[in-house]
């Protein structure tokens, strides 16, 4: 998918050719169209200058899209150097921007200066609140991440012998990483910023799983074990050499390190409350994440009562279903029906990833009664690994590379097949995949002539409304025929809208882990290891659960004021065109967006 733009520039130009002016009229219109030119160049000029500054300060991210020219390093972003310096690059982009201005810019030269401006004075604001001084958490962990990543199957390449020298770079990068969150905790424990307890005690087994005796048993080892065949014997023999020393020498001994530290000294200091109310500036700080996650003005009680009442209407759906399949008894009994029947389950782990797999050929199909085409890049459905499965959501999604050396993958999770239930699978595999995030997150990498920092940024409410969004097409799309898999869309569009209530709930209205937990029992189909999960991920990561919903809010309540304008004009696959053709965006400017479409036909 080839999205080609044609630049506000034009305009004036046409008009000049098309006669109608006089000479005077024609040259100031030249003039006009040099000046915007020479604004829109210096713009991208500094677009390109700050992507390629952050680049260097942000090497994972770097390798992520695909530029390897950082891959021996690990930034160590929550230092005070590094902070510093991002800070400052901040306030200098910013400063440029707004010399430059704004002042005749249109169409998609307007948009990125809005966003970019945007992005600058978000990241400004945010620099007040100390995240650095709680940087480890059960789910979002440097600690997890960087064994995912050394495991050889995770994006840092492990095809040359480059590759491999690279990696033992970051390893040196990694020590002094964790290090630095050792000595950030203690200082977060002195100024009253720590993690919850619940946490934090998930953590130390998390740690302890790269604490192993035998090299070999590591996962860091696995890249020595696979390496490739073309590999000489020289460089095969002073790899694993130093894998085996690495390994050995820092990795274990950092790794022993953090999960001492936190077992021994942290976890005393963490607290029993759960919620980013209870941290000194906790209420200001959750507001800004609420402004950040959803890129709305929507407050944080009016984000629970919109939950309160999507709970309600969801309930109404699903008892039509219930009715449907002629189950007799209430709701709950039949959550419980759902949750205990053994027809719902898998017996083996891999019979879970199979049943996926085989949506593939079906779902992909299908999506193109809605959408002009599939993107180019591939994607892969893989297990979730061992080591992290216990604390990982139901599912997930890693992009592929920009250029196409590395497939996007779909993570499922098969730990506790009981919690895993099989009505749940369509509505996971259109938000994960096809037409969800694999889906937006592929065609965006196709667009043409978009400054990266618009191609490879990102806003959670897009994407995750994006993610829910898809799913709702599935009866649309000839998907959910048994009505089983229509009530676990109907589930899953249901946990959502009891995200921005306990979401909110935890960290605005001070509630606690069990109120949570109770609200989830109370009203759906969930088990014991997924709500815990949930909880504790909302628990450790506040706002992110917000944006779902209300982002699918945002993209149904633009398809229904372009359907209602439009009547029989109403293209769906031009619709989805729209909302997709120019990546992420913040949903107000998504709006904006969709009402000059609408006008324009």
């Amino acid at each position: 998918m080839k999205i080609a733009r044609f630049t506000s520039l034009l305009l004036p130009l046409i008009l000049a050719a098309c006669g109608g002016t006089g000479p005077d009229e024609d040259q100031k219109l030249a003039a006009d169209a040099s000046d915007a030119g020479q604004k829109v160049s210096q713009l991208n000029d500094l677009y390109e200058d700050c992507f390629d500054r952050t680049m260097e300060l942000s090497p994972i991210y770097a390798t992520f899209i695909g530029d390897n020219r950082y891959n021996d390093h690990l930034a160590n972003n929550i230092g005070p150097e590094h902070i510093a310096k991002k800070s400052a690059l901040t306030r200098e982009c910013l400063e440029r921007l707004l010399v430059i201005g704004s002042d005749g810019l249109s169409g998609q030269d307007l948009l990125s200066f809005q966003i970019f401006q945007r992005n600058q004075e978000e990241n400004q604001a945010g620099e007040k609140f100390p995240a650095e001084l709680m940087p480890l958490n059960q789910f979002r962990s440097m600690a997890n991440f960087f064994a995912q990543m050394g495991s050889g199957a995770s994006l840092h390449p492990f095809k040359t012998v480059k590759d491999y020298q690279d990696y033992l770079g970051r390893i040196d990068d990694f020590v002094i990483w964790m290090h630095q969150a050792r000595d950030n905790m203690r200082e977060g424990v002195k100024q009253g910023l720590v993690q919850p307890r619940v946490l934090m005690e998930k953590v130390v087994p998390q740690l302890a799983t790269h604490v192993v005796e035998d090299v070999e048993q590591s996962l860091f080892y696995r890249p020595i074990q696979n390496m490739p065949e073309s590999f000489g014997d020289e460089d095969r023999e002073s790899l694993t050499t130093a894998y085996r020393d690495a390994i050995k020498n820092k990795l274990i001994p950092v790794y022993s390190m953090m999960r001492d530290f936190v077992r021994d000294e942290y976890l005393s200091a963490t607290t029993e409350s759960v919620g980013m109310k209870d941290l000194p500036g906790g209420d200001e700080w959750y507001a800004y994440r609420v402004a950040t996650t959803t890129t709305t003005d929507l407050s944080p009680q009016a984000i629970h009562e919109i939950g309160l009442a999507e709970v309600e209407r969801i309930h109404g759906t699903m008892q039509a279903v219930m009715d449907e399949v002629g189950f007799e008894g209430t709701l709950t009994e039949f959550f419980e029906f759902l949750n205990s029947d053994p027809q719902f389950y898998f017996e083996e782990r891999d019979q879970l990833i199979d049943g996926y797999r085989a949506l593939r050929e079906e779902v992909h199909a299908k999506a193109l009664k809605v959408f002009d085409c599939l993107p180019k890049a591939d994607y892969e459905i893989r297990a979730v690994e061992p080591f992290r499965e216990k604390t990982s959501s139901g599912g997930s999604y890693m992009g592929a590379s920009p250029d196409g050396s590395r497939p996007g993958v779909f993570y499922a999770n098969a730990y506790d097949l009981k919690a895993r239930p099989i009505w749940a699978m369509q509505s996971l595999f259109l938000h994960e995949a096809v037409p969800g995030h694999h889906f937006q997150g592929a065609l965006t990498l196709e667009i043409e002539d978009m400054p990266r920092f618009r191609k490879f940024g990102g806003y959670t409410a897009y994407s995750e409304g994006w993610g829910l969004y898809a799913e709702s097409l599935g009866k649309e799309i000839g998907m959910y025929e048994d009505p089983y898999q229509y009530f676990g869309a109907l589930n899953a569009e249901l946990w959502r809208a009891i995200r921005l209530v306990v979401d909110t709930g935890l960290h605005y209205k001070g509630w606690t882990r069990q109120q949570v937990l109770d609200f989830m029992y109370d009203n759906s189909a969930v088990k014991e290891v997924r709500a815990v999960a949930e909880a504790e991920r909302y628990i450790a990561i506040p706002s992110q659960a917000l944006a779902y919903k209300i982002g699918q809010l945002k993209i149904s309540e633009l398809r229904a004021r372009a359907e209602s304008a439009l009547g029989d004009r109403f293209d769906i696959k031009a619709f989805h065109r729209q909302v997709l053709e120019d990546g992420p965006l913040p949903l107000s400017v998504l709006d904006a967006k969709i009402d000059r479409w609408i006008a324009s036909l």
